[in-house]
């Protein structure tokens, strides 16, 4: 690779961390330059996490070095980071909802004199920070849980500029922005490193990354593999530098069986559907709905299992009425969701690897009352098996495991669930392209088992590339169903952004 042009903003040397005995950092140099976007990639638990919460000074370092304008930096902690000039942005946003977005931004560097809130210069910080952001339509007087997800995003990075941070870290910072807001967002981001500030760009979406970082930095087990320019190098190199073989395919095909109907919905609406329904779900369909985030998706999957009422409509299995919508009652019917609200609802944080599992089917382990834990601990081991969960032992709790494992355990409780029909909401946002592709596979194999499946993602290329169907949801309305061989990634991006709608909804 070329050697650097300037000296670093940043320059990390020969950092080591373990916890216990796992070794998730191994010698690992890093080096970010003024103005620069620098993707930092890897699978889940290749170290990114814990390298980047070294230089926000929520861990500390075994071993290795940290220079910031080449002065030695050794932070005590978060706060004495952010008061350096670097400043995180979590992929799970870290706001107040109830307070509003100058109370947000100002959280921790309230302008006082003699105990009294300076009011109106905290609010001219605020304002500026917003107008820098080309943003200054987000009131400061709004409640934060009133806002969109990207005018969040916005106002975590209003803090980062009123903190005056020169090294932003972004994590996964678009998994949760329609495709309009990830382009603003990359044009904010052109602004920042107009005036200066570095970015620390972490993302499984590795053509964004093309699009956005100047250089990269690919770990794998700890350890540093490769940096260089992003234009000097292909995404089928970075993949393989991330997982250490090629990807022949990222979308493996296990053969399977579309069969008869097993779900039906007749002018099906639920209290949050701007519209009604009409469609068939079959025995080992992937049956794939696209659309942008807020475009009824979702609203749709939690309608069906019954977190949401249903207001009008008939929602039938196997050819019979079901009228009763509760999640219990969903489940007992052979039916599994998963959320993407992974940490939300998806899982149980708290609680055992075992016990996350096992949470929605007991009955197997339990004997007038008590809990076989022997056995109940035997079978969670069997499907963390065959889901690749990587873990020390299924007692630890879900919290300490990566993005990608964690939903692996969400997934393992469909499986352990024995759901005949499953609702399945961005399984694949926010983990790693091995994990991606081991999903997919999984899915293939329910499928090919005769289990229905109805997959939400914003993800087109995984649409097109695993699904027998595909749906598209526009604006609150399911606009168009093909098979998926009918659609191409031009059609079908179109529809999910303009509604274009080429073919009629007859007797689909």
């Amino acid at each position: 690779m070329n050697r650097d042009p300037s000296p670093p903003v940043l320059n990390m040397t020969g950092i080591f961390k373990r916890f216990g005995p796992t070794i998730a950092l191994e010698n690992v140099n890093f080096k970010l330059r003024k103005g620069e976007v620098h993707a930092l990639l890897g699978e889940n638990g290749a170290g990114k996490s814990t390298l980047v919460k070294i230089l926000s000074g929520a861990l500390k370092p075994d071993k290795g070095k940290m220079f910031i304008n080449g002065q030695p930096f050794i932070p005590s902690g978060p706060m004495d980071s952010r008061m350096k000039g670097i400043s995180m942005i979590y992929q799970d946003l870290n706001l107040a909802p109830h307070l509003t977005v100058e109370e947000n931004i100002m959280l921790g560097k309230e302008i006082h004199k003699t105990g009294f809130l300076k009011q109106g210069k905290m609010r001219d910080k605020v304002v500026k920070a917003l107008e820098i952001l080309q943003h200054p339509g987000i009131r400061p007087d709004i409640i934060v849980g009133r806002l969109g997800i990207g005018a969040k995003q916005i106002v975590e990075i209003a803090r980062a500029l009123v903190d005056q941070a020169f090294i932003l870290i972004m994590d996964e910072p678009t998994s949760s922005l329609s495709r309009e807001d990830s382009e603003r967002l990359f044009e904010i981001i052109g602004n920042l490193k107009s005036q200066g500030v570095s970015i620390i760009y972490i993302s499984h979406f590795l053509e964004e990354v093309q699009h956005v970082a100047d250089r990269f930095t690919v770990l794998r087990d700890g350890r540093q593999v490769d940096s260089g320019s992003m234009k000097d190098v292909e995404l089928d190199d970075i993949i393989q530098m991330m997982v250490g073989k090629k990807m022949a395919d990222m979308f493996p095909r296990v053969d399977h069986q579309v069969g008869e109907p097993v779900l039906w919905l007749e002018g099906f609406r639920g209290k949050s559907m701007k519209e009604n329904v009409n469609f068939s779900l079959r025995c080992g369909e992937i049956f794939g709905v696209a659309g942008l985030i807020g475009a009824g998706r979702t609203e749709m999957l939690r309608s069906i299992f019954g977190l949401e009422a249903v207001i009008e409509g008939t929602l039938s299995m196997e050819g019979v009425k079901r009228k009763k919508s509760r999640p219990w009652t969903r489940i007992k019917q052979g039916m599994g969701l998963l959320s993407e609200d992974r940490q939300g609802e998806g899982l149980a944080l708290s609680l055992s690897i075992k016990d996350n599992v096992t949470l929605s089917h007991f009955s197997p382990y339990s004997v007038h009352g008590f809990l076989n834990l022997k056995k109940q601990k035997a079978a969670v081991n069997e499907y963390c098996r065959l889901m690749n969960v990587k873990t020390i032992d299924t007692e630890q709790p879900v919290l300490a495991l990566s993005g990608g494992n964690q939903q692996k355990v969400a997934m393992a409780r469909l499986l352990h669930q024995e759901a005949d029909i499953l609702l399945m909401d961005e399984p694949t946002r926010g983990i790693d392209v091995v994990s991606k592709s081991q999903i997919y596979e999984w899915m293939g194999t329910l499928a090919s088992r005769g289990k229905a499946i109805i997959f939400v993602s914003s993800y087109i290329p995984e649409l097109l590339g695993i699904c027998d169907r595909i749906a598209v949801f526009y604006r609150g309305k399911m606009k168009d169903i093909r098979s998926a061989e009918e659609w191409t990634i031009e059609s079908l991006t179109a529809a999910v952004t303009l509604g274009r709608n080429e073919h009629s909804l007859e007797n689909r």
